[in-house]
């Protein structure tokens, strides 16, 4: 009786004991599925970079802004020799009126004096000198093209005007500092130079600031955040201790 009560004690100890291991594996195969389920940080991805100011909040690079295609192209040197013809030109326009006085009245009918005589005269010889006369295109405004440059001058010309009459209404003190300010400036400069070279000096800028801006952009955006962070706090505290003790006209704010 003793054997057969070993007997049978042993397999319900073995039938114990693999109750236990298969509860075990079952409870770590539940961990292990638990963290393969947890996201693992990625090393090869690289941390989010943090977002750069840029001047006048753009998103954008400059040659979009500029409009992109060939007017940004030319702006930005991006076709040299064409960049370089343009600015050339324009620089010879301003050497010949603002430096050697010339008139446009007299370099316009000049011009056409010269053009006019050396084609008059090489259409009466071509037949004597063996040669073609020469092929003068059909040169003419089309009516569409005409009207969107005055659509587009009339267009341009209202929003001024509203943003003027916006100004001059007085809802916003501070867009009507800026505007004083940028007319007092102008007003200097052109006491100084002629209109002429006022227009020289705007192509200049046109033509150099793009440039140098979109190749030293990582330089001078850093200096222009610290720029615009010291003038929000001058103009904060001058608009607490002045402007904000202005009294606004009655009946400004009521609505209608």
């Amino acid at each position: 009786m003793a054997d057969q009560v070993e007997e049978t004690s042993v397999p319900r100890e073995s039938l114990i004991e693999k109750i236990k291991e298969k509860i075990h594996d079952d409870s770590s195969s539940s961990s292990d599925e638990e963290t393969e389920k947890k996201p693992k940080p990625s090393v090869s991805d690289p941390p989010p970079k943090p977002k750069t100011w840029r001047i006048f909040g753009r998103q954008e690079p400059v040659h979009k802004i500029l409009g992109g295609g060939k007017p940004a192209d030319v702006l930005l040197w991006k076709d040299k020799k064409l960049s370089a013809g343009i600015l050339g030109t324009v620089t010879a326009i301003w050497i010949l009126f603002e430096v050697m006085g010339y008139h446009l009245l007299t370099f316009v009918c000049h011009a056409l004096i010269v053009t006019l005589g050396v084609l008059f005269v090489w259409s009466n010889a071509s037949s004597f000198i063996n040669k073609s006369p020469p092929r003068i295109p059909e040169v003419s405004i089309s009516e569409e093209l005409m009207v969107n440059i005055a659509l587009s001058i009339r267009y341009e010309i209202n929003r001024g005007l509203r943003s003027l009459r916006e100004i001059a209404t007085g809802h916003s003190l501070q867009k009507f500092l800026i505007v004083i300010g940028c007319f007092w400036v102008l007003s200097i400069v052109g006491s100084s130079c002629s209109f002429l070279t006022l227009v020289y000096v705007d192509f200049l800028m046109m033509f150099t600031i793009p440039y140098l801006y979109d190749k030293y952009e990582d330089k001078v955006d850093p200096l222009a955040e610290k720029a615009t962070n010291e003038l929000k706090k001058h103009y904060s505290v001058f608009n607490e201790k002045v402007l904000s003790k202005i009294p606004k006209g009655v009946g400004k704010d009521k609505k209608p």
